[in-house]
C-alpha cells in the first residue's frame, strides 16, 4: 500500500468535477497522497480529468440498454472484462481507499475495492440515487450527499448531509460593480441570469426568445447563456448573450434570479452563491432526478420550480418576482442557510478520519 487513493465517476460533469474537487483537497490535506482515476473509456472523464492534472485508467464498461436488445450481450461482456480489470487495479496499487462518485466505472471498481476489503466511499449528489450507488450502498463505509432526506435511498443508515462540492470561486464572488463591468451592464438594473449549461436547455432558450423583449421593456437586464446549439438575433444594451459564459461567478454576483436546469452540481451552486432560483427540471434525464433535486431546493423556500412543459408560465413569474425585493432578500437568506459552503473538506476530512 503506498497511499494512493482511487476515484471513479464520470459519464457527465456531474459525476466528474466533485471528485475532482474532493482529489485535490486530499492533496492539500495529505500531500504525500497519490490519486488515480478509473472511468469508462470513451467518456467524458477520459478527457475531463488529464486536464485537472490526474491520471486515469478507461473501463470497457457501458451502461445496460433498458430494453431487450442484442447489445445488452455485448454490454454485459465489458461489464465483466471491466471487472476482472478493476480486480487488477486494485491488486497492483493496492489503494487506502476507493471514492466513488456514481456514472458506469463506479460500479465495478466499487466491488472489486470491497471484496479486497479496501474502504469505499460513495458520493450522491441527486436527490435520486443512481443505479451504480444504490447496488454499492450496502458496501460502502459512508455515503456523502448533497441533500438532506436520503433514508428512502439509502435505508441503511450509512449515509451523511454533506452537501455538494463546488468550485472554489463560488465561494468568494466578485463584487457587483466589477461583475457589470465584466458584462458591459448595469448595477443599478434588475438583473436575470439565464443558463442551460454548455449545451443549453433547448425549451428555456425558445420560451425566452419569445418573451424576452417584454423584459427589456420592463426594466431588466438579462444575461443569457444559450449553450452551443441555440442562435438569436437580439441586440439590446441591457442584454449579454453567448453560448458560454467563462466566468460564472461575474454571473451569480449580478443576477438577482437565476434560470437554470437542475443539475445536482447547478443546485448546489447556485444555493452556495444565494442567488433566487426558478429551477426548470430536464424531462430528459434517467429516473427524473432534476425534479427530485429541484424539489429538494424548493423545500428551502429560496426557489421555485417550474416543469418544462409549463415553461410559459416564466414571464409573468419573472415580473412578478423581480422587482420583489423583500422577497427576493427572503429567498437568499433561505438558500444561503441551507447551503453546505464547505462540503469539500467536510467530505475530505470525515473520509480521512474514518480511514
Amino acid at each position: 500500500m503506498d497511499n494512493t487513493y482511487i476515484f471513479s465517476g464520470g459519464g457527465t460533469g456531474g459525476h466528474i468535477f466533485p471528485g475532482v474537487a474532493i482529489a485535490k483537497q486530499l492533496q492539500k490535506s495529505n500531500p504525500d497522497a497519490k490519486i488515480l482515476f478509473v472511468g469508462a473509456t470513451g467518456r467524458m472523464e477520459m478527457e475531463k480529468v488529464p486536464n485537472e492534472g490526474f491520471q486515469i485508467i478507461g473501463l470497457p464498461v457501458e451502461g445496460l440498454v433498458r430494453s431487450l436488445n442484442l447489445k445488452n450481450i455485448r454490454i454485459l461482456i465489458n461489464a465483466l472484462k471491466s471487472y476482472w480489470l478493476a480486480k487488477k487495479i486494485i491488486k497492483k496499487h493496492r489503494p487506502v481507499a476507493v471514492f466513488c462518485t456514481g456514472g458506469y466505472a463506479s460500479l465495478p471498481i466499487g466491488l472489486a475495492a470491497t471484496k479486497n476489503r479496501i474502504p469505499l466511499f460513495i458520493w450522491e449528489g441527486n436527490g435520486h440515487a443512481g443505479l451504480s450507488n444504490k447496488i454499492l450502498q450496502k458496501r460502502a463505509k459512508r455515503i456523502y450527499c448533497g441533500f438532506n432526506g436520503m433514508d428512502n435511498q439509502f435505508p441503511n443508515g450509512n449515509w451523511i448531509h454533506s452537501g455538494n462540492p463546488v468550485r472554489m470561486e463560488m465561494l468568494s464572488l466578485p463584487n457587483r460593480n466589477k461583475a457589470a463591468e465584466y458584462f458591459g451592464l448595469k448595477t443599478t438594473i434588475p438583473t436575470i441570469f439565464i443558463t442551460g449549461g454548455s449545451l443549453g436547455a433547448q425549451s428555456i432558450n425558445k420560451e425566452v426568445q419569445k418573451v424576452i423583449m417584454n423584459w427589456l421593456d420592463n426594466g431588466i437586464q438579462v444575461i443569457w447563456q444559450t449553450g452551443k446549439f441555440f442562435k438569436h438575433e437580439i441586440i439590446h444594451d441591457q442584454l449579454w448573450s453567448d453560448a458560454f459564459i467563462k466566468d460564472m461567478p461575474n454571473a451569480y454576483s449580478l443576477a438577482d434570479v437565476v434560470i437554470s436546469r437542475s443539475g445536482a452540481l447547478s443546485v448546489s451552486e447556485i444555493m452556495v452563491t444565494g442567488v433566487p432560483a426558478i429551477f426548470v427540471p430536464s424531462p430528459n434525464v434517467t429516473d427524473d432526478h432534476q425534479t427530485k433535486n429541484a424539489m429538494k431546493a424548493t423545500q428551502t423556500g429560496g426557489a421555485i420550480m417550474l416543469n418544462d412543459n409549463e415553461i410559459e408560465k416564466i414571464k409573468d413569474l419573472v415580473l412578478e418576482l423581480i422587482h420583489d425585493k423583500q422577497k427576493l432578500n427572503q429567498m437568499r437568506e433561505k438558500l444561503t442557510s441551507a447551503s453546505k459552503p464547505k462540503a469539500t473538506e467536510d467530505i475530505t476530512k470525515d473520509m480521512l478520519s474514518l480511514i
